[in-house]
């Protein structure tokens, strides 16, 4: 496989917009022959995954699940006979090459999805077992794309390989399949991580969506008070994950600048600043200047984040070229 392959099936996983019916039950109907199934005799369209969790539980005469004959021995059948051909070490070169380029993003982006959909269907109760089940029986669509990419010339998957090109989530039954759109907007950072500060991450046409600061997940009303922040209210967040967020928009030098924090440690390399946090550890800075002036002669100062034992400012510095403080003796300062 190619690297525009590889690239062509990332595209499937992060596509957003509408979905191509026609072609994704057309795809579903090749998946249930190649199966040795009967076509289904209904195609029920959800705008979201939660939407399709809702359908489900409203189908009447849809009969058993068939996604282990449509998607589980198909899927076994074909991984056996290419490890088979290629052998232990064919077969691993074959999905480094491929999946696993794409395994890890694809895969935390379903489980978020799985964990927004029990979030928001499990009800007061907080019980959602019933909507465990229900996901337990979908087809991921774009979301398979990192396994198809490794069987891209597959006849047997062939169909699975045309609903994932266009559409979201499927479950199929014997006699009715629910299918969902992919979403509308997506938005992730440099590693693939679901990222967005003033807005939904993941959002689909309904209304469900996910709202997440490089990868952690966080409240929508959360994001809405990012831009109005002050110290003050940094170190009133009881929430140590979401009090770091905070920090990172809000900014390390910024915060230790308006909480008017005191140095702790000077010396020739640069000052080392700290700021206690309740409940958090502390925020630790080095400020350093730049020996080489800027075009206008200007020196333009750094903040640098070290670990809370730091002791000294060059302990600071060296631990961040990943030395200690008493190897730590450049010849010359940049």
């Amino acid at each position: 496989m190619t690297t525009r392959d590889v690239t062509s099936w990332r595209a499937v996983a992060a596509a957003t917009g509408a979905a191509d019916r026609t072609a994704a039950e057309d795809g579903i109907r090749l998946a249930y022959r190649t199966a040795g199934l009967t076509e289904p005799a209904r195609f029920v369209w959800a705008d979201s995954p939660r939407a399709a969790v809702e359908a489900v539980e409203q189908l009447d005469g849809a009969g058993k699940s068939v996604r282990e004959e449509v998607r589980t021995r198909p899927w076994a059948h074909e991984r056996r006979s290419t490890y088979d051909a290629l052998g232990a070490m064919g077969w691993a070169a074959r999905w480094s090459a491929t999946g696993a380029q794409l395994w890890d993003t694809t895969s935390a982006l379903a489980e978020r999805i799985r964990v927004g959909v029990v979030a928001e269907l499990a009800g007061k109760s907080g019980d959602g077992t019933a909507v465990r089940l229900v996901l337990l029986d979908a087809v991921l669509g774009q979301h398979d794309a990192a396994w198809l990419a490794a069987f891209e010339e597959s006849e047997r998957l062939a169909g699975l390989a045309q609903v994932a090109r266009n559409a979201g989530w499927w479950w199929p039954y014997e006699n009715a399949v629910v299918v969902a759109e992919r979403p509308e907007t997506l938005h992730r950072d440099e590693a693939g991580r679901l990222d967005r500060a003033d807005g939904p991450a993941l959002a689909y046409r309904d209304g469900f969506a996910l709202h997440a600061w490089r990868g952690m997940p966080v409240p929508a009303a959360f994001l809405e008070e990012l831009d109005s922040l002050t110290p003050q209210r940094i170190r009133e967040e009881a929430n140590a994950e979401l009090r770091r967020v905070m920090l990172e928009h809000f900014g390390y030098d910024r915060y230790l600048e308006e909480s008017a924090a005191e140095p702790v440690h000077r010396d020739e390399t640069g000052v080392l600043w700290r700021v206690p946090l309740p409940g958090d550890e502390d925020v630790v800075m080095v400020e350093v200047v730049n020996s080489t002036p800027e075009p206008d002669g200007t020196h333009r100062t750094y903040w640098l984040r070290v670990p809370p034992s730091t002791r000294t400012a060059k302990d600071g510095v060296a631990w961040t070229f990943g030395l200690g403080g008493e190897e730590y003796a450049p010849l010359r300062q940049t």
